[in-house]
């Protein structure tokens, strides 16, 4: 992927940073944040994060829109979720997740920091509702 591909451009007024491998532009959106998440190849939540943040699983909900690449997701009880692009993302809390493939996966993401999972109407944690 060239510096001219529009979805790596520089996001005019976004907050950057880099956790574990995966390269965070963050804005503001009224109570909101969109997040641009690009995760590398061969990226793990369980093997890249978990040893950072001390969970067995990651306890975030993502919502959003993968509008690159591949994301497989584990929950506790063994149910799985594939994401391939372009798709819409809605992963409850209690995952662990992984790139599959050689491209980084790019994932357009809202949320409401610690109080997502009450303003998207989403399970605290994985269910089979």
């Amino acid at each position: 992927m060239s510096e001219t591909d529009p979805l790596l451009a520089p996001i005019p007024g976004a907050e950057s940073r880099e956790l574990a491998g995966i390269k965070v532009d963050m804005v503001r959106a009224g109570d909101a944040r969109v997040k641009r998440m690009i995760y590398p190849p061969g990226f793990r939540w369980s093997t890249d994060v978990k040893p950072l943040v001390g969970t067995d699983l990651c306890m975030h909900a993502h919502v959003g829109f993968l509008a690159r690449g591949r994301i497989d997701v584990q929950y506790a009880d063994g149910c799985m979720a594939s994401f391939a692009a372009p798709q819409v993302v809605s992963i409850a809390p209690g995952h662990d997740a992984w790139i599959v493939g050689e491209q980084p996966a790019i994932l357009i993401e809202v949320d409401f920091e610690g109080v997502t999972i009450s303003r998207m109407g989403m399970p605290e944690s994985h269910n089979h509702a």
